[in-house]
């Protein structure tokens, strides 16, 4: 196309364009440009494409990552893997062996492959490929596997192209480095069905958070996001935090052991909690979290309408000065049941300012106040806020000097309470300057146990009965469907008797008398239809009454266990903390 050339005077530009032209033009693969030499000429210029053959060369299939899946059994699964660490030059290790023999069904997700403990370098990593592209785990475990770099990087490669896993345990690897988060983030953004990962103790720092912060900003399947002790404090929170505000799908993030500390930490915290209504479970113990923080977190807490129910601040350095702030903020939040205060600096004067918070909020179903330097004054004042509630279901007091007042308040409390299933406390009793003031505390204790368990019958009768109530309502619901049916089969009916009536008045003698006696019978058999639906159908209820009733206890007994379990199992995040 010499003639629309643009001329650049004595630049190299002018010559490649003028030498790579007609190449181009003899390739055909664009279309030609040619200018007539007649300029009267209406129509200047023509143009031509090139024929399809010259423009599409070929097509590609995309890969299948399961066409290595299809019917595979257990002894090919193991015979590709032994070759793959033949062709890398490593061993294979006797612990994946173990697991691949003992798999059951390859056409669906398997529990768990376990390499916790395993020292895995690149090529044992690159061996897994043998597996990982023939079978899916629930969980894999990489626990303590000494990860570098190219482990790490190939492995989450693998984990994210074969949709391996749902949960995955990175935790306890120090090295796997800036790379390694780079993949681990790229598996976080592209995998669909990864829902949980732990990464306790593998550090996240500055020049790696980038990553794994834009593959938070995007709401994948991830719900769960465990980073105790990454080393978060600083510009890697700040990183996570700002993503997480346009986060829609994580539910659970547990944040302790790194040190955040009461000012930016906290600042960034406060503010992600009031953009995003999403997360559930927010644990931040073994923080430095202290007063100052608190009032941020306060603050973001406020905004929680909806959203969060579990908050942990185990640990934190807080006194009784931050209860303020959160006796303020516990009004605001409808959806707060959790709250663990314990191993925290609270004191009787704490206690006082939170209680009245605490009264005012209506969502706060768990409370735990565990080693956070109470005595008989501040017992007294958990017993005046335990006779307000109606809701509080299990209060946790142990490591406190709570003697025989405080004891005696807290049994006077429960009297009048109706909801507390259970109530923690130390079981042995405080040494006391009257000996006979420990007895007194025994028996004191055992009146607590009982009321909490009086309180549980309470509970499960309750249940009982609103379940009964359930199913008779169930059972009125069919018996006014099935007098619906027969009041429309009465109606039918008479309106065909009717009917008949009518052409016997206009037919002969004998035709009259014959219809006479079919109305008559016509008249008299909805009468008998409905007698019999009715006896049918109380019948039919007596049975399904007696079913139900025979059914009940066997469900009831069952409930109060698993209900027992998850009160049980309601706090431990905190307490257990170490």
């Amino acid at each position: 196309m010499p003639q629309l050339t643009v001329n650049l005077q004595g630049s190299d530009a002018n010559q490649k364009s003028n030498t790579e032209a007609p190449a181009i033009e003899r390739a055909g693969l664009y279309p030609t440009v040619e200018e007539e030499e007649d300029k009267h000429k209406p129509s200047g210029k023509r143009v031509t494409f090139p024929s399809d053959e010259d423009i599409v060369s070929g097509a590609v299939e995309p890969k299948d990552p399961w066409r290595h899946a299809q019917n595979v059994t257990v002894e090919e699964i193991l015979s590709s893997y032994k070759q793959g660490c033949q062709k890398l030059n490593c061993k294979p290790i006797p612990k994946v062996l173990k697991q691949i023999q003992e798999l059951k069904d390859l056409t669906q997700r398997n529990e768990c492959l376990d390499l916790k403990g395993e020292k895995l370098d690149y090529k044992a990593c690159e061996s897994l490929e043998e597996i990982l592209k023939r079978v899916q785990f629930k969980v894999i475990d990489l626990e303590q596997t000494n990860l570098d770099e190219d482990g790490a990087s190939a492995l989450f490669d693998m984990i994210e192209y074969y949709e391996s896993a749902t949960h995955l345990n990175i935790s306890f690897n120090k090295h796997i480095g800036t790379r390694g988060w780079q993949a681990a983030a790229h598996m976080m953004r592209k995998t669909s069905s990864l829902q949980y990962l732990d990464a306790r103790n593998t550090p996240l720092l500055d020049h790696s958070a980038p990553f794994v912060a834009r593959a938070l900003r995007i709401s994948g399947s991830l719900a769960v996001l465990h980073l105790e002790n990454a080393g978060l404090s600083g510009r890697p929170l700040m990183l996570l935090a700002t993503a997480l505000k346009m986060n829609m799908n994580l539910r659970e993030l547990y944040l302790a052991d790194n040190k955040l500390n009461g000012l930016q930490d906290s600042a960034q915290l406060g503010n992600l909690l009031k953009f995003n209504y999403n997360i559930q479970i927010l644990d931040l113990r073994n923080n430095h979290i202290l007063d100052s923080g608190l009032a941020y977190v306060c603050e973001g807490l406020k905004e929680q309408r909806k959203g969060l129910v579990t908050l942990v601040l185990w640990n934190n350095q807080l006194t009784h000065n931050g209860m303020s702030y959160l006796a303020a903020a516990l009004p605001c939040t409808q959806s707060l049941e959790t709250l663990n205060l314990g191993h925290n600096s609270v004191g009787n004067e704490g206690v006082h300012k939170l209680k009245d918070g605490l009264i005012g909020n209506r969502s706060v179903l768990r409370l735990g106040l565990a080693s956070t330097k109470l005595s008989c004054e501040g017992a007294v004042a958990v017993a005046e806020f335990i006779a307000e509630s109606p809701r509080l279901l299990r209060l946790d007091l142990r490591e406190n000097e709570i003697k025989t007042g405080g004891l005696m308040a807290l049994s006077l409390a429960l009297k009048v309470n109706t909801s507390l299933l259970r109530l923690d406390l130390d079981r042995e009793p405080k040494k006391e300057t009257v000996k006979s003031f420990i007895e007194t505390q025994r028996a004191l204790l055992a009146e607590i146990q009982n009321g909490c368990k009086r309180n549980f019958i309470l509970a499960k009768e309750k249940e009982e009965t609103e379940q009964k109530m359930r199913q008779s309502a169930s059972m009125a619901e069919i018996a006014t469907e099935e007098g619906t049916r027969e009041e429309e089969e009465e109606q039918t009916s008479e309106e065909k008797g009717d009917k008949q009536e009518k052409e016997g008045e206009e037919g002969g003698g004998q035709t009259t008398e014959n219809e006479g006696e079919t109305s008559s019978q016509s008249g008299t058999s909805p009468e008998t239809i409905v007698h019999q639906t009715t006896v049918e159908s109380d019948s039919d209820t007596e049975d399904e009454e007696e079913e139900v009733l025979s059914k009940a206890p066997s469900t009831s007994d069952s409930s109060p266990d698993l209900e027992e379990l998850l009160l049980e199992a309601s706090l431990e995040t905190g307490r257990d903390a170490p």
